[in-house]
């Protein structure tokens, strides 16, 4: 099997366009339809649905790009392995719930940044069940997930959980509530909440239905700020969790209130495959920036 063939088709499903993975690979674009079409020749099974816009993988193509990541990430660490100086160079694939990512991630992107200068990081944001399923796909190298109470990431990983982040009830200050409520005080309010996927919503949403308690969301935010800016204008209630609410510019307009049969918190968890090869050194780096920057945080 030729490795060339593999890496361009690689770059088509990570771009989802031949035209992209050609510019990627510096190559014309019917040099990579080539390679792809070899390496369709040499197993025996098309990779691509090339009546798909953008072009997607067919399920054996699937298949073939999970393996073919691995295979050319273990290529990248023996030329690394045996470069000289052993400097660490290539791509490290890095993914983050959009929450942690708000607290978590600037000092020790810059610190690694700083440690492995030749080292390209690529950060992607999305929901821990997807990250998760990325991590066991192949397509990212290691994640910072935030699982609700004490769910644990999947067995078969190398994980860590670096703190515990206390989840709480948000409301504007004009909204004429003691201090502490109950859930069925609540009820009557809409909630200004995360889209669906999110592990603070996904508890509150357990807590209501439990209690047998309507759930109304009335907006979904994906920024922080702006669901604090909605809460402050008094569009509904919602939740905040660690430090956020004190680097928000609508800090004074809300306030936390205290609900006892709602006590939520999720524990943010640093998740990689076992690696001894190119990515173990910047792992090390990247774990212990992450202690430091959630230090705050109660273990």
């Amino acid at each position: 099997m030729n490795t060339r063939d593999l890496e361009a088709f690689v770059a088509v499903v990570d771009h989802g366009s031949i035209l992209a993975a050609a510019a990627q690979l510096h190559l014309t674009q019917p040099g990579v339809t080539r390679r792809v079409q070899s390496l369709e020749n040499t197993l025996g099974v098309a990779l691509l649905d090339r009546q798909s816009k953008p072009l997607r993988p067919t399920a054996a193509g699937r298949d073939a790009y999970q393996l073919g990541r691995r295979v050319l990430a273990s290529l990248d660490d023996l030329r690394t392995g045996v470069a000289s100086g052993g400097e660490v160079r290539g791509e490290f694939r890095f993914g983050i719930t959009p929450f942690l990512a708000d607290i978590a991630l600037e000092e020790p992107l810059c610190s690694l940044s700083e440690a492995f200068p030749a080292l390209h990081t690529r950060v992607s944001s999305r929901w821990s069940a997807e990250l998760l399923a990325d991590l066991d796909a192949g397509r990212i190298d290691a994640a910072l997930v935030y699982l609700p109470g004490d769910n644990e990431p999947p067995a078969g990983f190398e994980r860590e959980r670096l703190c515990r982040i206390g989840v709480r009830v948000l409301v504007p200050r004009t909204l004429k509530l003691p201090r502490r409520v109950t859930l069925r005080d609540l009820s009557d309010q809409p909630w200004v909440l995360n889209q669906d996927g999110c592990g603070f919503r996904r508890v509150l949403r357990r807590a209501l239905e439990a209690a047998q308690l309507p759930f109304h969301v009335a907006v979904e935010a994906f920024d922080p700020i702006l669901r604090h800016s909605l809460i402050a204008r008094g569009l509904g209630v919602g939740l905040t969790a660690g430090e956020m609410l004190k680097a928000s510019p609508y800090r004074k307009a809300l306030r936390v209130i205290e609900v006892p049969e709602f006590k939520a918190e999720v524990g943010a968890w640093l998740v990689h495959r076992a690696t001894d090869g190119r990515l173990a050194a910047p792992l090390d780096h990247l774990r212990g920036a992450l202690r430091q920057a959630l230090a705050a945080f109660p273990r």
